[in-house]
């Protein structure tokens, strides 16, 4: 079982951006960031190099790299993409988190 798991809709919307750089054997990192009135928040960004220690998680359609700081956290995340009319994006279902603030931003572990 992998660390996280990642729908294939999601993984088919990163490698598009990853594909939109041109930048070939490119990664997604996915990580923790402090924000919001919860504490954290996701952040996803573009990689070109894997940093000593960094997770590195395969995919079918893209590879991933988590932080060090950042994998505890993350340990059972699902990530999958949601789009309708009013928003679209990345949507995470964490089961370490244990309350979120009122907007659904940040979270708390």
């Amino acid at each position: 079982m992998a660390l996280i798991q990642i729908s294939s809709l999601a993984q088919k919307q990163m490698a598009a951006l990853l594909d939109g750089r041109g930048t070939p054997d490119a990664f997604i990192r996915l990580g923790i960031k402090t924000a919001g009135c919860s504490g954290l928040g996701y952040k996803l960004e573009y990689a070109d190099n894997k940093d000593i220690g960094d997770e590195e998680i395969a995919f079918d359609h893209v590879k991933v790299l988590i932080d060090a700081k950042s994998l505890i956290y993350l340990v059972g995340t699902e990530v999958d993409y949601e789009e309708d009319d009013l928003r679209q994006g990345f949507v995470f279902n964490n089961p370490n988190k244990k309350g979120e603030c009122g907007c659904g931003e940040s979270f708390t572990v």
